[in-house]
């Protein structure tokens, strides 16, 4: 079968599926979104396991978080709420918003979140009432095609289409762009290369942007607490996660301090210029990260580019001077490598920040350790970021979780800065058509001419 047909018989019996889903109640929807959270919830263990096998990315333990925590916390925010039909009356503007799904959504997945991603992207797919087509990253295509098998079998136990998930099992670059330009709606969560074929593809598409958190520590800020919170980020699943902190700005006055605190979380400390140069070197070659570093430990990044370290260590701290293009270590880095500088105010903070920003990860997100509010809020209007998070912890906070309002997600919108269409965590609502019926409002006032333009 050549691959257009191929794309076009997933499709079809996506669609099939889909049509026959479109007449679930509410209720019934639910039972299947619920389903298919759960068995990944059930399995996240064995998925785990099979991800860190096949990819040789991450932390077995942090998968297992990541496969539990994340189907918990999407089927407790989408539970309860009303995605089907009439989901909203506006009575005071007198519009009644009805959601109708779009059909079938392409949803390529990157290597790093081979079970996590299919399984969010899916819960909130199918809560719009919609199917969906998994174009696993190859090099953790068996990951992926066991949690679609499973999910597929969530769905049998509750009397809903199997093709309301489906996988392409043997991915190739021209069969994920062929998914994206013959479905109905694409959401790309991977590298630059396939979040640009989907905007190219001519069909609706939801993209991500590159990460660079940007952590900004207050004078006011409880250190040792926010060392805890930046090493248990730095350190996830080997930092993997486009939501760990990459650069932590320092007040000069607290820098002694926070290394230290850092220390004790597991960091090795790298300041004089010559092993700064050979971290450099060593994972940026050509200004590139160096692709053996990705998801890999601190030690083995150590070993890799030539530093002795302690096999103890957790991750590496490095001081920096320079900020955005002068210095390839204020980039994003998915791995266990921590950035530290310092400054003078809050003002200078926040412009190496943004500078970072400008160089990579514009749009993308940054985290603020500050008691002040004046200061929280000078931050959010400078910085070139659809997320701010406030105290947190970047690597689980920044995706959504039970402690904040964020939709939890596996696609942080980056806005224009980052060339995507949102600006937001992708969510159900992004997923349906919303159609609004609109009354006439006879006793509504209409100002006169001198009324809307009076100053």
């Amino acid at each position: 079968m050549e691959a257009k047909e191929y794309v076009l018989d997933l499709i079809q019996k996506g669609r099939a599926a889909q049509q026959e889903f479109e007449q679930f109640s509410q209720e019934d929807v639910d039972k299947a979104v619920r389903a298919i959270g759960k068995i990944i919830y059930d399995n996240g263990e064995m998925l785990a396991k099979m991800a860190v096998e096949e990819t040789r990315m991450g932390v077995y333990e942090d998968k297992i978080k990541k496969n539990k925590g994340k189907s918990k916390a999407v089927w407790n925010k989408l539970k309860g709420v009303k995605s089907r039909g009439i989901i909203e009356y506006v009575e005071e503007e007198g519009i009644v918003k009805v959601a109708k799904p779009i059909g079938v959504i392409g949803a390529v997945s990157p290597t790093t979140n081979p079970t996590m991603t299919p399984m969010q992207n899916a819960m909130i797919a199918l809560k719009g009432g919609n199917a969906i087509i998994v174009g696993p990253h190859p090099r953790a295509k068996k990951t992926g095609v066991e949690t679609v098998n499973l999910m597929r079998e969530a769905l049998k136990s509750v009397g809903a289409p199997e093709d309301l998930i489906q996988i392409i099992p043997e991915p190739t670059v021209e069969l994920s762009g062929l998914l994206m330009s013959e479905c109905d709606a694409c959401i790309s969560t991977g590298g630059p290369g396939m979040v640009k074929a989907a905007y190219k593809s001519g069909k609706p598409a939801f993209g991500v942007g590159a990460g660079n958190v940007q952590t900004l520590v207050d004078t006011d800020a409880d250190i040792a607490a926010v060392a805890k919170k930046v090493a248990t980020s730095r350190t996830y699943d080997n930092g993997v996660l486009c939501t760990c902190e990459q650069c932590v700005h320092i007040p000069a006055s607290k820098h002694d301090e926070m290394v230290e605190e850092l220390v004790k979380q597991g960091a090795y400390y790298i300041n004089k210029p010559e092993d700064v140069e050979t971290l450099r070197k060593g994972l940026f070659p050509n200004g590139v990260i160096n692709k053996d570093a990705v998801g890999a430990s601190a030690t083995f990044i150590a070993d890799l580019v030539g530093l002795e370290v302690p096999a103890d260590t957790r991750f590496l701290l490095v001081e920096i001077e320079k900020s955005g293009a002068e210095e390839c270590l204020a980039k994003e880095k998915l791995c266990p490598v921590l950035a530290i500088n310092s400054y003078d105010t809050w003002e200078e903070a926040v412009d190496k920040a943004v500078t970072n920003l400008k160089n990579e990860g514009a749009g993308h997100s940054a985290v603020v350790h500050s008691n002040t509010k004046e200061h929280v809020e000078y931050a959010a209007e400078l910085l070139p970021v659809s997320r701010i998070g406030v105290n947190m912890i970047g690597s689980s906070g920044l995706g959504g979780g039970f402690d904040n309002g964020l939709n939890p997600t596996a696609t942080l919108g980056c806005g224009t800065w980052g060339n995507n269409s949102l600006s937001e965590n992708l969510w159900w609502n992004h997923l349906v058509n919303i159609a609004r019926i609109a009354y006439v409002l006879p006793d509504k006032p209409i100002p006169t001419d001198e009324e809307i333009w009076a100053e």
